[in-house]
């Protein structure tokens, strides 16, 4: 797996004791029927599998996402073109660009946690909300919020992926970009979709996440609904897209796809949908959440670098 219990062990340890708290206030978690969710078709479901294998692709090593040589991974899209790989996995998360000229986008993929390196434990433990860099996000608002540990991983890498990326709309002539992750990989493709249209204003920008967890406040998942073209897919009763809890501050923007026990997929109109199909309303406390759900499948892709 590419993520064991120990990715979130400080929230979980931390929920654990405001728990009790919780459930003085009420026994039973606050879950609402939601008539505007929708179920996904066949079609719909399989639009999604070349970018989770994309995502998937994030944790291969930049050596094998440079050359496309990560086998059934990078197999999965053949026609791609890759610009600039780096990061090492363990400082700094793995994160590759190029462009799909099937597709017809530019891809920036980042990698998710791998538990066997200290550091993006480190990051993950870092639950405070502090707000956006200034310099790399000009003009977004200060009330905007994000978690303090995903926020320093994305600046690690930032200037660096926005280069890349200019490079792949010059030599593809495309207008569009796909961002993707699974994981933290999520959340740093989420605060990639916030910083690279600031700097890149006339291009069509879209994410896609797989397992995210919340990555700001209120503010911020308002900010993304009103700026973003997000989905983020969780599968099952995984756990992870529920932390940090919202009794934190955290909030989910729209946009969520919920792989249902049956490997039915339903659309989640909104942000926090405490409809029990979604995952909020599914997994109102981690003891009912699964964290082998984590890495998938999503529609038969399971996360971590297939080869």
């Amino acid at each position: 797996m590419a993520l064991l219990l120990s990715f979130h062990l400080p929230f979980l340890l931390l929920l654990w004791t405001i728990l009790p708290a919780v459930q003085r206030v009420s026994s039973k978690p606050l879950r609402r029927v939601d008539a505007n969710i929708t179920t996904l078709s066949t079609s719909e479901i399989a639009s999604f599998k070349p970018f989770s294998f994309y995502a998937d692709t994030a944790y291969c090593e930049p050596s094998q996402t440079l050359s496309w040589t990560c086998g059934q991974s990078c197999d999965a899209n053949p026609t791609f073109k890759p610009i600039a790989s780096g990061g090492d996995g363990m400082d700094v998360q793995f994160w590759y660009v190029g462009f799909d000229p099937t597709l017809r986008t530019v891809i920036v993929a980042h990698q998710g946690t791998d538990p066997s390196k200290i550091g993006p434990l480190l990051i993950d433990a870092d639950i405070f909300l502090t707000g956006l860099n200034s310099s790399l996000f000009p003009g977004v608002p200060s009330n905007i919020q994000v978690h303090s540990g995903f926020a320093s991983e994305h600046a690690k890498t930032a200037t660096s992926v926005l280069t890349a990326v200019r490079t792949a709309l010059q030599d593809s002539g495309l207008n569009n970009v796909t961002v993707v992750g699974h994981s933290l990989g999520a959340a740093l493709a989420l605060l990639d979709s916030i910083y690279l249209p600031l700097f890149l204003p006339s291009v069509s920008f879209r994410m896609i996440g797989y397992g995210m967890p919340r990555v700001g406040n209120q503010d911020f998942a308002s900010y993304v609904d009103g700026h973003v073209d997000v989905t983020h897919v969780n599968n099952k009763e995984d756990f992870v897209p529920t932390l940090p809890g919202r009794l934190l501050g955290f909030h989910h923007p729209q946009g969520e796809k919920h792989i249902q026990d049956d490997l039915s997929w339903v659309s989640c109109p909104g942000g926090d949908d405490t409809d029990t199909r979604c995952t909020t309303g599914d997994v109102p406390y981690i003891f009912e959440g699964d964290l082998n759900d984590h890495d998938g499948p999503y529609d038969g892709v399971t996360m971590g670098c297939v080869q």
